[in-house]
């Protein structure tokens, strides 16, 4: 048994790391809150340009933009939208697993977080971008990786690209998830979330449909990469949040065990004391 000193020693380092974790866990807690309200917010208003993209598609040819035109995949374009720093559980393994299934001869990467670009880097796969964002990054922060990969798939490097990321599903829950959006087709833009009695709402579009569509279809991919990559914070905030919650628990369960060790150690010295002296007196009796 570990002698009383030892134990003390344990329990302080305990203790004082249950206060890091629990000061990070405050510190997500408020992060996370203000993740999930931006990411929330911007849910209404991306259902509401789905259902005109929709409209629009039922409107207009299939190659009437270059956004929409299929064709054969030899090349694809995967952004990887992973957290800047660790400590927020298993969210960062989960994604990058599902990227380490991609097929590497035929795509290419565009990392968006430290822990995505490290591991590209580490296991030799092809990036050909890395972007920095803040805690909370803007629209205008976000648009310039998105016209980076718009950019790569109109030029015809790539013929498709996708988003592969932690989508927020609650505070417990965050799903990896790789959704393809370019080309936009009509089963893209609808997502799997969409109100068939929404779709079924008319638009009037002036001037013409084919105008409409040829500032939509640019906007809304920058709109949906940019809502991709909330969800993403908010789901970072709320993993962390979780994991140091899990990691606070845990050091004062830890605090108690070695406090009733330390206990046990104490009493046996004392009844060994006791023992030592009881036995001395009999000698000299």
């Amino acid at each position: 048994m570990a002698n009383t000193r030892d134990i003390r020693r344990r329990i302080k380092s305990v203790k004082n790391t249950a206060q890091i974790t629990k000061a990070m866990q405050m510190v997500a807690a408020s992060k996370m809150r203000k993740a999930q309200q931006a990411a929330l917010a911007g849910h209404p208003y991306s259902e509401v340009l789905n259902r005109v993209l929709v409209s629009l598609r039922d409107l207009v040819s299939e190659n009437a933009h270059p956004l929409l035109e299929a064709r054969p995949v030899k090349k694809k374009l995967v952004l990887l939208v992973t957290s800047d720093k660790g400590l927020c559980g298993a969210l960062n393994t989960n994604v990058l697993r599902e990227a380490s299934a991609l097929d590497v001869s035929i795509t290419e990467f565009v990392s968006s977080g430290k822990k995505g670009a490290s591991f590209l880097a580490r296991t030799g796969r092809n990036m050909i971008a890395d972007f920095q964002l803040p805690d909370s990054p803007t629209f205008l922060q976000t648009k310039a990786i998105s016209k980076f990969c718009l950019d790569k798939f109109l030029s015809g490097e790539v013929d498709e690209v996708s988003v592969l990321y932690p989508k927020f599903v609650n505070t417990l829950t965050q799903k990896p998830v790789l959704v393809p959006l370019l080309p936009i087709s009509k089963e893209t833009a609808a997502g799997h979330d969409h109100d068939d009695k929404a779709a079924g709402a008319q638009f009037l579009f002036e001037p013409d449909s084919d105008e409409v569509l040829n500032a939509v279809l640019p906007y809304y991919f920058h709109f949906t990469v940019f809502q991709m990559i909330l969800d993403a914070r908010a789901s970072e905030q709320s993993a962390r949040m979780v994991a140091m919650k899990s990691a606070t628990d845990n050091a004062k369960s830890l605090v108690k065990d070695l406090t009733l060790e330390y206990n046990k150690a104490r009493q046996a010295s004392i009844t060994t004391e006791l023992l030592e002296i009881t036995t001395a007196q009999m000698a000299l009796a």
